[in-house]
């Protein structure tokens, strides 16, 4: 997927005010209108040009694709990170929304295709304030013991001067135990003030996991890839398993190969029920770095006559 440089499809700096793009915007869309324009790619420009505005008019949308940009090395197909947009704070229903199919792969890729823009209407004089909205990462072990954290939301805003900037603001947040991700975490009263005598909007935070150097999750379930000796597997043992609740035992039943899936019954994230924990088997074999191994591995060669290939026909 190509990226889009929304800065230089309107033609302004990257550090311009937010009326010199609604000024710049205001001129191409008129000369590309193809109602009146006689270019000939003037459909394809004016949907271009509405789409670049409508990320960069936007503070939100404009802070954290800005941060996106920085990262991006020319050239190089582009595929945003899944947690890019992590802790930035975000009004209404987030980036997502709606009915966005008219923008591009590249748009849909970082805002949802479900985007919709937020429209004008009749302020009612007393009214809730507007909901707020922020994705926020994780470890494992906060949801399977509950934790307190602290953390730091992103809150891009509009300066005098007309810049995007952002402030942060940090909140004590308790992480209730067992949480999955994709779940939402509300923070009453932590969003826009209200109208008048309104309350104040909430704060909703959708949790993530941070990629854990040795699980993996599906739902409340973790797989764990478990490496065992040759002689482990092909006699049986036990073994010690690490486990977000602590070392267990695990028995591996002779003749085991590599790729055995082992469940351990309730050792996933907590839950009614809890989810399990699955062991996957993997072979690790002895390095041949001394004459020693080496001597023994020339043993087994000859005395177990063993083809691994057999299955192949050859």
């Amino acid at each position: 997927m190509e990226f889009k440089d929304y800065y230089k499809i309107i033609g302004v700096a990257r550090d311009a005010t937010q009326d010199e793009i609604k000024r710049a915007y205001r001129k191409l869309a008129r000369k590309y209108h193809p109602d009146v324009s006689k270019e000939a790619d003037a459909e394809a420009r004016f949907k271009e040009l509405g789409e670049a505005h409508e990320v960069l008019k936007d503070a939100e949308k404009r802070a954290a694709y800005d941060q996106l940009g920085a990262n991006y090395k020319g050239g190089q197909e582009f595929r945003p990170p899944p947690d890019w947009n992590a802790g930035f704070e975000f009004s209404g229903g987030g980036p997502g929304g709606g009915d966005g199919g008219d923008y591009s792969d590249f748009f849909a890729s970082l805002f949802g295709r479900d985007f919709r823009a937020g429209g004008a209407g009749h302020a009612p004089r007393h009214a809730k304030g507007e909901d707020h909205h922020a994705r926020v990462l994780i470890d494992l072990e906060d949801t399977y013991h509950g934790a307190t954290r602290t953390i730091t939301l992103r809150v891009p805003s509009v300066d005098a001067q007309g810049h995007v900037i952002t402030k942060e603001r940090v909140l004590n947040v308790t992480i209730p135990r067992g949480i999955r991700e994709g779940q939402h975490i509300r923070l009453s009263g932590q969003g826009n003030a209200g109208l008048g005598e309104g309350n104040a909007g909430d704060l909703y935070l959708q949790v993530e996991f941070r990629t854990h150097p040795i699980y993996r999750v599906d739902g409340r379930d973790l797989y764990l890839d478990l490496p065992v000796t040759p002689w482990e597997a092909a006699l049986g043992a036990t073994v010690k398993v690490p486990t977000l609740g602590g070392i267990v035992e695990l028995k591996i039943p002779e003749g085991s190969a590599s790729g055995r899936k082992m469940r351990l019954k309730g050792r996933g994230i907590p839950g009614d029920p809890p989810g399990d924990c699955y062991v996957i088997l993997t072979i690790a074999l002895p390095p041949a770095n001394t004459e020693a191994a080496k001597e023994l591995y020339r043993k087994m060669e000859k005395e177990l006559n063993f083809n691994p290939r057999t299955k192949l026909g050859v």
